[in-house]
Order: structure tokens, then sequence, then C-alpha cells
């Protein structure tokens, strides 16, 4: 079953729809640094480009702000209406969450950072170990034509700042901790 992006209504988000919800999942991400966790933000946007559904910030290893959101969207929203969404995230979906996105029936995937160029900013750390599996590659071998945009050059450098922030502070020495 073949099935395209909904082009009726609202089509595509514009320009400047995609950064600034880019932005508001990149703040997303430093809400979730701020809290201990990894700096990764998704929200889940309507049809409409403008309504904000739902945001997630980055939980642990396994749940991931995309998966967590779309899992969570998967519960909240029919599938016919989810295939109008959009879910934007600040990193691009890993294959596990890219999956996650098609099997909950996302219809639009956008990022502002490709996951090369988060692995350029964190390196090989332990506490991120990326895979070499484009998002990209994910959708391309479904069933279904998932709509992905990115990376977005307006925004990438200040997901960049965040990421390099967060991961080179975990990598500077513990100074006085127990």
């Amino acid at each position: 079953m073949s099935q395209t992006p909904p082009e009726s209504g609202a089509g595509r988000p514009t320009r400047d729809q995609i950064v600034r919800h880019l932005r508001r999942a990149n703040e997303v991400g430093a809400q979730a640094a701020r809290a201990g966790r990894h700096p990764f933000g998704a929200i889940l946007v309507a049809p409409d480009h403008e309504t904000v559904l739902l945001e997630q910030g980055n939980i642990d290893t396994v749940n991931h702000a995309e998966s967590t959101l779309a899992r969570r969207a998967a519960a909240a929203y029919d599938p016919a209406y989810l295939w109008g969404c959009t879910l934007y995230t600040s990193v691009e979906p890993c294959c596990m969450c890219a999956g996650t996105a098609y099997w909950a029936h996302v219809g639009r995937v956008v990022y502002g950072m490709s996951e090369q160029d988060l692995r350029a900013e964190t390196g090989a750390h332990e506490q991120n170990p990326t895979l070499n599996v484009p998002a990209r590659h994910v959708f391309e071998h479904g069933q279904k034509a998932v709509d992905l945009i990115g990376p977005v050059a307006e925004v990438a450098p200040e997901i960049a700042a965040l990421q390099r922030a967060f991961w080179s502070a975990l990598r500077a020495p513990a100074c006085g901790r127990a």
C-alpha cells in the first residue's frame, strides 16, 4: 500500500513554520538537558502547521524524544489524522525513532541537524553511540511515503551549539565529585 502525505488543505509547512518549530524542538531538548537527560527534543504539529499537539524531551537511551512522542501520538490520535501531522525533531531521528514514527503513521518528519553532524559534534561518546543509518534509508524501505525534510541549514548551527555544549560538559573532568 503506497501512501503519500496529504497535499490537500494546508499542504507542506512554510520555511518560517519549519524554522520556528525546529527552534521549539531544540528548546525542548535544552529543557531535557537541564533535567539531566540528553539534549534531544521533538514536537508534533497538527495538519494546520501551527498547533503544537505534543512535546517530548529525551528520557533515556531507549526512550528517545521522537520514539516516545510517536508512541504517545499513536495512543492519542487516529492514524488518518496523524498522517497529516508533522513530527519536528532537533536531530535526525535514529533508525529506532524513524521506525516508530513510521509505525505510528506520522506523515511528515522534519529535522534540523543530521545524525552524521551529531556524530561530528559528540565523537564516539559512550553515552551516544550513534548508528550510521539515515532516517531517509528507513523511510525509503517502507511501504508508506513519509515526507522527510532536513537538515535545515537555518537552525543546524543552533542545534549543534546545544549538542556541543552538552557533550563537551560530559567529557570535562568531574572536579570534586565523589
